[in-house]
C-alpha cells in the first residue's frame, strides 16, 4: 500500500471508532508506531483535526469524510460476507444487512455493480439442516443489549433434561462454534457463566436494566478461562500416519490437541496433547488399519477394546440374519 493510499485508510479508520490507539494503527497497516506519528502529523497538515489523549489514543474532532468508494475487490468481499449472513443468522440481521448493502452498491462503479450482479449467482453458502432456524430478531436484540450492557429475560430449552427454565442473563458476548452461535452470558440465578446456544432460546425480551459491565469477564477472557480451565489431565500422543490418509486430517488433528508433525518420507508423524482419549479413539477406528500408535499404550488399549466391541456387535447381528 502506497502512502497516500495508506494516509487515506488511516483516516476512514479514526472515523469507525471513538478513539483508535496508535498500536492498533501499527498493527493493522504493517507500520511502526513511529510511521504512524508521521503519518498522523501529515494529515493534521493537511488541515483534518485529530485530537490526541497521552496514553489513551487518536480520535477526530467534527469531520467526516464524504461517501467512500469501494473497490472492485472490496464489493466482492461484501458479496461473500452477504452469503454467510443469509444463512448463518436470523432474518432481523439480514434485512439490516440487505439495506445496507444495497446503500454500498448504490454508491459503486456501474462496471462494480454489474460484477456483483454476475457473481452473485454463483456463490452460495450452505446451511447445517439439522440446525433449527432461530427465533426472528434474537441477534438484533443480542447485539443491542450487549452493546447498551442491557440484563436479557429469556426462555431456555436445555437439551440435558429436556426441560424450559427462565434464566435473566447479563449478556458478555456472542461467540460463533460448532455450527451455530452461542450467547454467552453471566446467568443471575446460577450466579455464574454459562454458554446458551441461540436456537435453544424459545423466546427473549431486553429488559432495559442495566448491569456493571466492569464487573464481567470479557468474551475473550471467557474463552481463555474455558480453554485453560479443564482439570482432565493431558496425555501425550504420537500417532504415524500414511501421506496418503494424513492429507484428510488436517482440520479434525486441530481439534484433538494437534502439537507437532515429523515427515518420515511416506509417512507422517503427528504429536497431539489431549484430555479426551476416548473420543480420539473412536476418530482413529474411522482410519481402520491405516495407523500406528506409537504412545500411549493406554491408547492401544482403548482401541482394542473398541474394536472387539464393534466386531462382536456385527458378529451377533450375522448370527441373526
Amino acid at each position: 500500500m502506497n502512502r497516500l493510499d495508506r494516509l487515506t485508510a488511516i483516516l476512514i479508520h479514526l472515523q469507525t471508532k471513538r478513539v483508535v490507539r496508535a498500536q492498533e494503527l501499527a498493527d493493522r497497516f504493517g507500520i511502526s508506531l513511529r510511521t504512524v506519528y508521521r503519518d498522523v502529523r501529515s494529515l493534521e497538515e493537511a488541515g483534518v483535526p485529530i485530537g490526541a489523549e497521552a496514553g489513551v489514543g487518536y480520535f477526530l474532532t467534527d469531520y467526516h469524510l464524504p461517501p467512500v468508494m469501494f473497490t472492485n475487490a472490496e464489493a466482492s468481499s461484501l458479496l461473500l460476507a452477504a452469503k454467510l449472513i443469509e444463512k448463518w443468522t436470523d432474518q432481523s440481521v439480514r434485512t439490516e444487512f440487505d439495506s445496507a448493502l444495497f446503500k454500498i452498491k448504490s454508491v459503486l462503479k456501474r462496471p462494480d455493480q454489474e460484477h456483483l450482479d454476475d457473481l452473485a449467482p454463483n456463490v452460495d453458502v450452505s446451511k447445517p439442516s439439522a440446525r433449527p432456524p432461530y427465533a426472528d430478531g434474537l441477534l438484533s436484540t443480542i447485539q443491542q443489549a450487549i452493546a447498551r450492557h442491557h440484563v436479557l429475560d429469556l426462555h431456555y430449552h436445555s437439551l440435558y433434561n429436556d426441560t424450559e427454565t427462565k434464566r435473566e442473563v447479563e449478556p458478555v458476548g456472542l461467540y460463533h462454534y460448532s455450527l451455530t452461535w452461542h450467547l454467552i452470558g453471566f446467568c443471575r440465578i446460577r450466579q455464574d457463566y454459562r454458554d446458551f446456544r441461540l436456537d435453544r432460546i424459545r423466546s427473549m425480551t431486553d429488559t432495559g436494566q442495566r448491569f456493571a459491565r466492569h464487573e464481567r469477564l470479557s468474551l475473550q477472557e471467557y474463552i481463555q478461562r474455558e480453554r485453560s480451565g479443564c482439570d482432565m489431565p493431558v496425555i501425550n500422543v504420537t500417532l504415524v500416519f500414511p501421506k496418503s490418509v494424513a492429507r484428510f486430517i488436517h482440520e479434525s488433528k486441530y481439534t484433538w490437541g494437534f502439537d507437532a508433525e515429523e515427515d518420515l518420507g511416506k509417512y507422517v508423524r503427528i504429536h497431539l496433547n489431549t484430555p479426551y482419549l476416548e473420543g480420539l479413539a473412536r476418530w482413529l477406528l474411522t482410519f481402520g488399519t491405516t495407523i500406528t500408535i506409537e504412545q500411549p499404550d493406554s491408547l492401544l488399549t482403548l482401541m482394542h477394546t473398541l474394536a472387539e466391541e464393534v466386531r462382536d456387535h456385527y458378529a451377533a447381528q450375522a448370527v441373526l440374519t
